[in-house]
């Protein structure tokens, strides 16, 4: 089979482009526990946020969840990780759900609070390699917990190599700053606004 001067052309583009790919790969070096933030208006912040600890678990990494605000549903994410991978993964639901649900601040607050003592713990131990902190840009949003404090403790006390993951809307602007891997996730259409509930599978 003759070769077309369609694929000579295609096989010397992607020469060129994994030549560059190469150049820029031989410049990174070393490793680095991450700060990664997932905000935004639209879905799969914390979506995303499992998904990593999923690839933590098919690693062999050990790892561990702190959900805030939403801590109380069952969801699919929670089933699967604590009856079948709890020897990998840790899984504390420390919210009480949303505010309006809960009416009562002070309530949120003592969640909030017992949620970031547990996530410090976390962080700090030496065998624990990623830490999903599912939500808490909401908790710092609304003020249950100081934004100054959870700064200070992820740029001065949090390990080298932990990889750290912050979820939720709204995600502060400092935060976004000190962190090494920000996503926003953009809303372009959503079920609700049709009046359709949240899918189990999808959404929990």
């Amino acid at each position: 089979m003759d070769t077309t001067a369609d694929e000579i052309r295609h096989a010397e583009k992607m020469a060129k482009k994994k030549a560059a790919r190469d150049r820029i790969m031989a410049g990174k070096e070393g490793e680095k526990g991450l700060i990664i933030v997932h905000t935004g208006p639209g879905k799969g912040k914390s979506s995303s946020g499992f998904g990593m600890i999923l690839r933590c678990v098919a690693h062999g990494m050990p790892c561990a969840v702190v959900q805030f605000i939403k801590g109380a549903w069952d969801t699919g994410e929670r089933r699967l990780l604590t009856d079948h991978f709890a020897d990998l993964c840790q899984f504390h639901a420390m919210g009480e759900g949303f505010t309006w649900e809960t009416q009562d601040k002070a309530r949120d607050i003592a969640a909030a609070r017992a949620g970031w003592e547990k996530a410090k713990e976390l962080i700090r131990d030496p065998d624990i390699r990623f830490v999903l902190l599912d939500e808490i840009n909401i908790a710092l949003r609304y003020e249950y917990l100081p934004l100054d404090e959870v700064l200070a403790f992820l740029r001065d006390e949090k390990p080298p190599l932990t990889h750290v993951c912050l979820t939720g809307r709204n995600a502060a602007p400092d935060l976004i700053k000190l962190a090494d891997l920000v996503t926003e996730m953009t809303l372009v259409k959503h079920p609700f606004r049709s009046g359709i509930k949240g899918q189990p599978g999808v959404e929990f």
